[in-house]
């Protein structure tokens, strides 16, 4: 297997759908509830039917009862949008302290709960990546960052 990514300098390089979404993940990063790690996330995703749904990190200090920003995002679309397709993803992540140049891919849980709906909706969702400054990178789907896939096939 092989991981299959697509590198771009700066935004201004994506189509316009890409901008406005990393855009709008900067905003819900710029919006996160992070007092413990100082580390903003934003995701904002592009349903079907054109709803941009943002989403960032809100910690707790009864760790780990916060959660990551593109699960908030995921799952306030499956709650207020079952029906809708998720087209894609941008998610943004940036530290307090130090710069955040290079692309920061979800986690593994989000990757899993990704997964969940690309396999659900049988249609890939493509994901792009950005620290906080620096090159964005694209994965055409969740099952390229999280090859091998538990799904439901296996319960």
């Amino acid at each position: 297997m092989e991981l299959n990514l697509e590198r771009f300098e700066n935004p201004e390089e994506l189509p316009q759908d890409a901008q406005d979404l990393l855009l709008a993940a900067v905003e819900a990063r710029e919006a996160a509830y992070a007092p413990y790690s100082n580390f903003h996330v934003g995701a904002a995703l592009l349903l079907a039917n054109g709803k941009i749904i943002k989403g960032n990190n809100q910690e707790n200090a009864a760790y780990p009862s916060g959660l990551c920003a593109e699960r908030t995002a995921v799952y306030y679309a499956g709650a207020n949008y079952p029906n809708e397709e998720i087209v894609m993803m941008a998610i943004s992540a940036k530290a307090k302290a130090k710069e955040t140049a290079v692309p920061i891919p979800p986690c593994g849980a989000c990757r899993q709960a990704l997964a969940e709906y690309e396999v659900k909706q049988a249609r890939p969702i493509a994901v792009y990546f950005r620290g906080g400054s620096g090159p964005i990178l694209k994965s055409s789907s969740v099952e390229n960052l999280l090859p091998l896939l538990f799904t439901q096939k296996f319960l």
